[in-house]
């Protein structure tokens, strides 16, 4: 061998020693979630425990994450879109089927949610946080109302009640309290519920999304319609403020898990997933974001404050009868038509 070879392979080997030498790219995990949705601790043990780093961006809503995606937004790997949503996402072919033997820790999910879920085999989705759309009163003010949507009806609170400007949500509410379902299409229902929310409309102050939380807080208000962990905020800022569950049953939603098709770190998704729903980091999330996991194993490492707090976790027998909104297709166009005749209404 003359020594120009030599050399060559000499030099070839030395790169082939440098590059089995050369540090691993670290993988990133990319995440699009809502806005302070992770504990951000949480977030730096598990890069610390796998290796890896996490970025995460987020959407103010269901609908602009979803444009965002269909508009060709890539790199994304793991996302924590909104039941109906992931329904959406799931019919067009979106989303990786979860791999259970991946995910152990689904084993601790409660089977108690896992019959209203809109994926309950938990097939491409894994529940991540519940909220739910209750009422929120002034203790002070409206002593010892019955847990009922019939309180909107009482005369003594004219004017100093809210309730959502939402045609699912309101509509929603008059359907529990007929005991109907809150997803029906049935068009004499929704006309009962349409007479409903008419006469409730009477004694309110408005329709309100937004303005319900200070106002409430501020005592402009004395009971209100409103989603469960914007209730939370406003107790937090004025210790009067109780939340009740109506015995007729409400809306419950619950945020996701999902993994994209295209996700080019689909195994640290999965890892990610089982982490979120280990008891003690389920536990930990929870109290961080003020929302509830439903992981069953967590609910013992949780103080018991925060177990009891109705507007965190529901009775039995409210639960019972709560549901999840779903998206109806073409039949929303039903729920339109009624809740402009409501916003007509005198």
């Amino acid at each position: 061998m003359n020594s120009f070879v030599a050399r060559g392979l000499a030099a070839l080997a030395l790169l082939g020693l440098l590059a089995g030498c050369a540090k691993k790219e670290t993988p990133t995990l990319h995440v699009y979630t809502w806005a302070d949705y992770i504990k951000p601790e949480l977030v730096q043990r598990f890069e610390k425990e796998h290796g890896c780093k996490i970025v995460i961006d987020t959407f103010d809503s269901n609908e602009s994450m979803y444009a965002k995606l269909k508009a060709g937004a890539s790199g994304y790997d793991l996302v924590t879109p909104s039941s109906y949503q992931v329904s959406i996402m799931a019919a067009q072919d979106m989303l990786l089927p979860l791999d259970h033997a991946q995910i152990p820790n689904l084993t601790h999910v409660d089977p108690g949610y896992l019959p209203m879920a809109l994926d309950p085999a938990m097939a491409h989705s894994a529940p991540y946080m519940l909220t739910n759309t209750g009422i929120a009163y002034l203790k002070s003010k409206v002593p010892a109302p019955e847990p009922t949507w019939a309180v909107f009806e009482r005369t003594d609170l004219k004017g100093r009640t809210t309730m959502l400007n939402d045609a699912r949500e309101t509509i929603g509410a008059a359907l529990k309290f007929l005991g109907y379902s809150l997803n029906t299409t049935d068009s004499l229902q929704l006309e009962q519920a349409k007479d409903v929310v008419i006469r409730w409309k009477r004694q309110l102050a408005k329709f309100e999304n937004e303005q319900y939380k200070s106002g409430l807080a501020s005592g402009e208000f004395l009971l209100v319609h409103g989603y469960s962990g914007d209730l939370l905020a406003a107790q937090a800022e004025n210790e009067d403020i109780a939340f009740l569950a109506p015995r007729e049953g409400m809306s419950i939603a619950c945020d996701d898990l999902v993994i994209l098709k295209d996700s080019k770190h689909a195994k640290l998704a999965h890892e990610f997933i089982n982490f979120l729903h280990e008891p003690a980091v389920a536990a930990e999330n929870s109290q961080f974001i003020s929302y509830l996991c439903p992981n069953a194993a967590a609910y013992a490492l949780l103080p018991a404050e925060f177990m009891n707090n109705p507007a965190i976790r529901l009775s039995p027998e409210v639960q019972a009868k709560c549901e999840v909104i779903r998206d109806l297709g073409p039949d929303n166009a039903k729920y339109t038509r009624i809740w402009d005749l409501i916003k007509a209404a005198q």
